[in-house]
């Protein structure tokens, strides 16, 4: 029945994202109110009231990755078969064709988790256990949210007369980052959902001369887990690590393409408004910091600093069958403001 279950969860999410493959494309945010008001329509006054929060609620901005009994709003598992199809295809509307598929199999991970795991596990493990909130009343005039959030998924949306002003915290995660056993399900032996994250890091750091690796790796040991995990807001310091200015073309066009992993999880517009902001910043003063050994297999971590964004990407912790670093967690956050907020 669980394998089963796990199953119907991915097919459901693969329908979906075909469906809205197909629909004409509207702005970001007017798809999403029409989704989200799509959805709410389809609850009854109780499932309204757990599932939309007034948008001044201090949950809204309460966020984490780490696994609870409960959150904020509705989980998909308590829905029907036609409240889960809107729900998604509310969090399908917020994001790329690329942030969709890691969130399906994000969630997907979860059923590999709890076979993995056995009868041992510390934490209830099921791909239905994410959760869909409403902050305010959707609108084209004034301000509204959306969260979609689980273990090991954490996105955060705020939409502000009819376009999507804020679209962080955004977290991803995967235990295992590289499934090594043989496990049934939809996700086979050798599925890595967050590759890019780490493989082009990888390639960067390895691609750095002695001098350039001295500026770069901070340390030999790498930090447990990413900083500011949970909180509003990022309170960094001044960047570490070696600048863009200071990366030959090549590593260069690796740093670009690692940053772009991160950028291009949500839909084409706020990519574009991301990519777009970088370029007025300027690439020359974007900071790579590199934490614990230069291959896989060990504890390791990066930093990505500029001026309006941070990126942090750990993998210290094993897996649910004991292989060592092979748990990811990774963040992209606004530096200006998460969840449209000034960040003093």
């Amino acid at each position: 029945m669980r394998i089963a279950r796990s199953l119907l969860t991915g097919s459901l999410l693969v329908a979906i994202a075909f469906v809205i493959g197909q629909q004409v494309a509207a702005p970001p945010a007017a798809q999403m109110k029409s989704f989200a008001d799509a959805f709410l329509a389809t609850l009854d006054k109780d499932q309204q009231a757990i599932a939309q929060i007034p948008y001044g609620s201090e949950k809204r901005v309460d966020w984490h990755f780490i696994p609870k009994k409960s959150r904020k709003g509705l989980v998909i598992r308590e829905m029907n078969q036609a409240q889960r199809t809107a729900a998604l295809r509310l969090v399908r509307a917020a994001l790329s064709e690329l942030g969709y598929d890691k969130t399906q199999k994000i969630m997907m991970l979860e059923g590999v988790l709890r076979e993995l795991e056995g009868e041992d596990r510390n934490w209830e493990r099921d791909p239905e256990k994410y959760y869909v909130t409403i902050f305010g009343t959707p609108t084209n005039t004034g301000s509204w949210g959306m969260s979609f959030e689980g273990h090991h998924l954490s996105l955060n949306f705020v939409c502000r007369d009819g376009q999507i002003v804020d679209s962080t915290p955004q977290f991803f995660a995967a235990n295992p980052a590289t499934v090594m056993n043989e496990v049934t399900g939809p996700l086979g032996k050798g599925t890595r959902v967050l590759r890019n994250e780490e493989a082009l890091a990888f390639e960067l750091v390895n691609a750095l001369n002695p001098a350039q690796a001295k500026r770069a790796i901070l340390s030999d040991t790498a930090p447990k887990e990413i900083r500011f995990a949970g909180e509003p807001q990022a309170e960094v310091g001044e960047p570490e690590g070696i600048s863009q200015r200071e990366l030959n073309e090549d590593q260069q066009a690796l740093l670009k393409k690692l940053i772009y992993t991160y950028t291009n999880a949500t839909t084409e517009k706020v990519s574009a408004e991301r990519r777009d902001r970088i370029d007025k910043n300027g690439w020359e003063d974007i900071h790579f910091a590199w934490a614990g050994p230069t291959k896989p297999g060990i504890g390791h971590y990066y930093r990505i600093r500029g001026k309006e964004f941070l990126i942090e990407f750990v993998n210290t912790q094993p897996d649910a069958a004991g292989n060592p670093a092979n748990h990811i967690h990774c963040v992209w956050r606004d530096l200006t403001g998460d969840f449209d907020l000034p960040n003093k």
